[in-house]
């Protein structure tokens, strides 16, 4: 297959080259950019030329600015920078063939991946998958991705040094961070500090579940308070963030983000905090989401929600019965009351989510669906964007003179072309340079999927 088979276009070869007359979110432009006549601004977006040189974005101009020499006129093409997934499970991807989840719920996930993990997760194993996810997710846009991965003894010991040599590998195509994840009470054993110790040695992030393996019923476990103190003591003591799965659940019973809050605040927790899924808050009342929601802006919480897989597990019935709810959370309101919100990928072709392909503009755009962000857009093209980026604090997601030239062109001209035709023939350019969108062939993972 020949290189850029998929791209509608590519950019001139030179180091040093113009693309004009594209359409940019206004949201992800200098504040101090000139509105001009050409502006789509009911659709939020801007008419630029962009000026590429050595790799890098040197100028963002109003359309028209820029001499046709120095390159195409895309006739109002969209460009966005580099997709980030602030939220992934690369260690789990890909198993659906050889692991499926006849229930689709999140109790058959888990059984499921436990017996997976069992079976098969060794370090050649966890790093062929990871490396087939990062190749689809670099092909499609994705420039950054944190990556839980399942931290039980003993899987811990083999996949993250097996994370860390594909960082390495990855080093300068996709930025890579990384979380544990295990139940909550794990921490208040000498399993829970050895694996922060784990996670300080891999410059990770330590994180955990707001569930316990002692109470697997109960959504709000009686150790709950003291193994989230625990938990708070372990990364202070080491200088880690935490990244949290928070309340996935169906139970309105699960009121586990509060705490979460309460305890950084009495903490006073310096690092950061992103607590992901917190679906069980959109069943609770007005009052005590008002409630929660300040305590987790006291905190200084961030929340990322993960729309496609959630949408998928919850509120599924063994009987043929049509799910009720979306199975998301308040995002609307936690934007509204000043939290950064993101949306990400989450799980892909596993029994947590059989589908998927590590595609951040698609998570997007089935998150626009799914959490009606639309009528309008507004700027929640941040949210796949900018905003996880200063969640993982890196410098991505944005257009600005001086920034690396990551960015994704695409055919669509506004956002209603954008969201209503899957953009499988955009142009992906990383330093200044197309690269190569053809994806990896799943016959590649056939003999580890087989069986």
């Amino acid at each position: 297959m020949t290189a850029m088979t998929h791209a509608f276009f590519r950019p001139p070869e030179s180091s040093r080259y113009a693309l004009r007359n594209l359409r940019a979110p206004r949201c992800l432009l200098p504040a101090a950019f000139d509105d001009n006549d050409n502006d789509d601004k009911a659709g939020g977006l801007a008419a630029v030329d962009l000026l590429v040189d050595e790799g890098r974005i040197a100028a963002i101009e109003p359309a028209g600015r820029l001499p046709a020499e120095l390159g195409p006129d895309l006739d109002a093409s969209m460009l966005l920078p580099g997709m980030v997934d602030c939220h992934t499970h690369l260690d789990k991807g890909h198993i659906w063939p050889r692991q499926a989840n006849p229930t689709g719920d999140g109790a058959g996930a888990s059984m499921a991946t436990q017996r997976d993990r069992q079976a098969h997760w060794n370090a050649e194993d966890v790093r062929r998958r990871m490396e087939f996810g990062l190749a689809t997710a670099y092909a499609k846009g994705v420039v950054a991705i944190r990556t839980h991965l399942d931290s039980l003894a003993p899987q811990a010991a083999i996949s993250f040094p097996v994370w860390r040599e594909v960082r390495e590998r990855w080093a300068g195509r996709i930025a890579l961070q990384v979380s544990s994840i295990a139940p909550l009470d794990i921490f208040l054993t000498d399993e829970g500090r050895e694996l922060a110790d784990i996670v300080a040695e891999s410059g990770g992030r330590l994180g955990c579940v707001t569930r316990s393996a002692r109470h697997p019923g109960d959504p709000m476990p009686p150790d709950m308070d003291a193994a989230l103190a625990r938990v708070f003591t372990l990364a202070a003591e080491r200088g880690l963030d935490l990244d949290l799965h928070v309340d996935e659940s169906t139970d309105p019973r699960a009121r586990a983000l509060i705490r979460v809050a309460r305890t950084a605040i009495q903490q006073d927790f310096a690092g950061r905090i992103l607590c992901g899924h917190c679906t069980a808050l959109a069943l609770q009342t007005d009052e005590f989401i008002e409630e929660t929601l300040a305590a987790c802006k006291d905190a200084g919480i961030d929340i990322v929600s993960l729309p496609t897989v959630n949408m998928y597990l919850q509120d599924r019935s063994p009987e043929a019965r049509t799910p009720r709810w979306r199975g998301v959370t308040v995002l609307h309101e936690m934007k509204a009351r000043g939290l950064r919100v993101a949306v990400a990928g989450d799980n892909c072709r596993d029994p947590f989510y059989a589908y998927g392909d590590h595609d951040m503009l698609d998570t997007f755009t089935q998150a626009v669906k799914i959490l009606h962000l639309d009528h309008p857009l507004s700027d929640w093209i941040r949210a796949a964007t900018e905003t996880p980026a200063a969640i993982m604090g890196i410098a991505a997601g944005v257009l600005k003179a001086g920034a690396a030239a990551d960015l994704l062109v695409l055919k669509a001209r506004n956002y209603s072309e954008m969201l209503a035709r899957t953009q499988f023939d955009r142009t992906v350019l990383r330093a200044g340079r197309a690269i190569d969108t053809a994806l990896p062939d799943y016959r590649l993972l056939d003999d580890l999927t087989a069986g």
